[in-house]
C-alpha cells in the first residue's frame, strides 16, 4: 500500500478538506434517481451476457461521460451465457390446475414437450440432505423453507440453499427436475428466479421456482391428496447459447494525488431478465456515482474515487472475478458496494473498527445525524468487490434496510415505482458523507478486525 506523501502530514484526519455536501443530498438529491429511473426506461432488463446488458453498458458510458467522470472506460470479458426459454407449470394429479414458475439460471431443458413425474415433498432443505441416495429416481423434488423478512437481509442465508444447490442436491439423489418455493418473502404470484448449481459429475436438470401463493397451493395438495400421488407437468425450455461478450464500467474523480490508492465504489449492472433491475441493481450504480459527484462538486478530493459497475454478477460474479484478476497488481484504499436496493441505510460496518478506531470514530460520526448506528460486526464486502477481499484491503459495509427487498428481488416487480424517492436521497446522504471523509483521508487504513 502507498505511503502518505510528507507535505499532506498536517491534515486532520477527522477533518475533510471540502465541505461535506451529504446534508445537501438528503434534501436535494436527483442524481441517483436520473441513473436508476434513466436505465430501466431506456435499457431495461439487462440479462448478463446479452445484448441487452450491453446496451446497458453503452448507456452508463455515455452516462458517466455526459455527468463529468473522468477514465471512463468499458473492460470486456467473455463469459457463458444462459437464457430463458418457455415456462410453464401445471398440477396433473389429484387436483389439476396451473401453476406459475419461472426457471433458474443455469438450470436444463425438458424439452418442447416437458416432463410429467410424481413430486416428492421436502418441507426444507434439510428434509431433503436426509433423502436417501436414489430415491428420487424418475421424480420431481419440492423443497420448500419459511423465509421472513429481516431488516438485515439474514433470512436469505436462512433459505437462500434451497435455490443455491436444491436442484443439484436433487439431481445427485435421482430427481429428474426441482421445484422451489421462491426465494422471497411477499405473497404476490411473482415467482423469484435467481442462478442454481449443480456439483461436478452431477448433469444438470430443469428447475424453477414457484410463487409464494402456488408453493402455498401445492403445500395444501399434498396435505389433502390423501396417499395418492402428487403428479406435475414441467415445461421449461432455456436454454446455453455458448460464449458471449460481457464487460465492467468504471469512471473516476481523479483527485488532487492520483499516486495515492483510489477508493473503490461498487455496483453491479445487470440485471434478471423479469424485472428492470431497479432495486438490483440500478439504484446501487446510481448511489455510487451520487456519491461521488457530490464530494466531487465540493472540490477536488485528495484521492481519486473510482466508480465500478459490474457487469454479469447475477450468473456468477464473472465482472467481479475479471476484475479482480485485472487490477491485481493495482492497490486501492477501501471499497465499498450497494448492492441491496434503495431503502435507507441503517448501520455501518468495516473491517477495521477495532484497528483503526479513529478512522471508524470519525465515519460513525460523519453519518450519524443520518440516523445510521455504529457496530461492531465486521465488514465482508459487496460480491463486486473480489479485488479488495484478494488485496486483504479495507472494507465497509452501510447496511441498507432489507424489510421490503425480498418482496421484490429477482421479480417482475423489480421495477422504478418501488423506489422511496426519500430513502434513496438517505442512501446517498450516508455515502456521500462516507466518501468525503475517506477520499480526504491521507493515511493508510489499519485493517484488521
Amino acid at each position: 500500500m502507498h505511503k502518505p506523501i510528507l507535505a499532506l502530514a498536517a491534515l486532520s484526519l477527522t477533518a475533510p478538506a471540502h465541505a461535506d455536501t451529504a446534508d445537501d443530498a438528503l434534501k436535494s438529491d436527483t442524481i441517483a434517481w436520473d441513473f436508476v429511473e434513466g436505465i430501466t426506461t431506456e435499457v431495461g432488463p439487462r440479462m448478463a451476457g446479452t445484448e441487452a446488458e450491453a446496451r446497458g453498458r453503452a448507456w452508463a458510458l455515455e452516462w458517466l461521460n455526459a455527468n463529468g467522470f473522468a477514465n471512463v472506460v468499458e473492460e470486456p470479458y467473455d463469459m457463458p451465457t444462459w437464457v430463458r426459454g418457455e415456462e410453464r407449470a401445471e398440477i396433473t394429479g389429484p387436483f389439476p390446475q396451473p401453476m406459475q414458475i419461472t426457471a433458474l439460471g443455469t438450470s436444463a431443458s425438458t424439452g418442447p414437450k416437458g416432463i410429467e413425474a410424481e413430486v416428492v415433498y421436502f418441507p426444507s432443505y434439510a428434509d431433503l440432505e436426509a433423502a436417501a441416495p436414489g430415491s428420487l429416481k424418475g421424480k420431481i423434488a419440492f423443497i420448500s423453507h419459511d423465509m421472513r423478512p429481516t431488516q438485515d437481509g439474514s433470512g436469505y442465508g436462512f433459505a437462500g440453499p434451497a435455490r443455491w444447490t436444491g436442484a443439484g442436491l436433487a439431481a445427485s439423489k435421482g430427481a429428474v427436475a426441482t421445484v422451489i418455493r421462491s426465494i422471497g418473502t411477499e405473497n404476490h404470484r411473482t415467482p423469484h428466479t435467481g442462478g442454481t448449481s449443480f456439483p461436478k459429475g452431477v448433469k444438470a436438470t430443469p428447475a424453477g421456482a414457484l410463487s409464494n401463493p402456488d408453493a402455498d397451493n401445492l403445500e395444501r395438495i399434498f396435505a389433502r391428496a390423501d396417499g395418492q400421488p402428487v403428479t406435475m407437468r414441467l415445461t421449461m425450455t432455456p436454454r446455453d447459447v455458448g460464449t458471449t461478450k460481457s464487460g465492467n464500467v468504471t469512471g473516476e474523480i481523479v483527485g488532487r494525488d492520483p499516486s495515492l490508492p483510489p477508493l473503490l465504489l461498487a455496483c453491479h449492472l445487470d440485471s434478471w431478465d423479469l424485472g428492470t433491475g431497479a432495486i438490483d441493481d440500478g439504484a446501487g450504480c446510481g448511489i455510487a456515482a451520487a456519491a461521488a459527484k457530490h464530494v466531487a462538486a465540493a472540490g477536488q478530493p485528495l484521492r481519486t474515487i473510482r466508480v465500478l459497475f459490474a457487469g454479469a454478477e447475477e450468473t456468477g460474479l464473472w465482472g467481479s472475478k475479471a476484475y479482480a484478476a485485472a487490477h491485481a497488481d493495482e492497490p486501492f484504499m477501501v471499497g465499498y458496494e450497494s448492492d441491496f436496493g434503495a431503502d435507507r441505510i441503517w448501520r455501518i460496518d468495516s473491517n477495521f473498527t477495532k484497528s483503526d478506531p479513529e478512522l471508524y470514530k470519525a465515519l460513525a460520526q460523519a453519518v450519524a445525524r443520518f440516523g445510521v448506528a455504529p457496530s461492531a460486526a465486521v465488514a465482508t464486502g459487496g460480491a463486486d468487490i473480489n479485488v479488495i477481499r484478494e488485496q486483504g484491503t479495507a472494507i465497509i459495509d452501510l447496511q441498507q434496510d432489507g424489510t421490503r427487498y425480498f418482496d421484490l428481488h429477482h421479480t417482475p416487480d423489480d421495477t422504478l415505482d418501488k423506489i422511496d424517492p426519500e430513502q434513496l436521497r438517505q442512501n446517498v446522504a450516508v455515502w456521500t458523507a462516507v466518501t468525503n471523509v475517506l477520499a480526504n483521508h491521507n493515511r493508510p487504513i489499519v485493517v484488521g478486525e
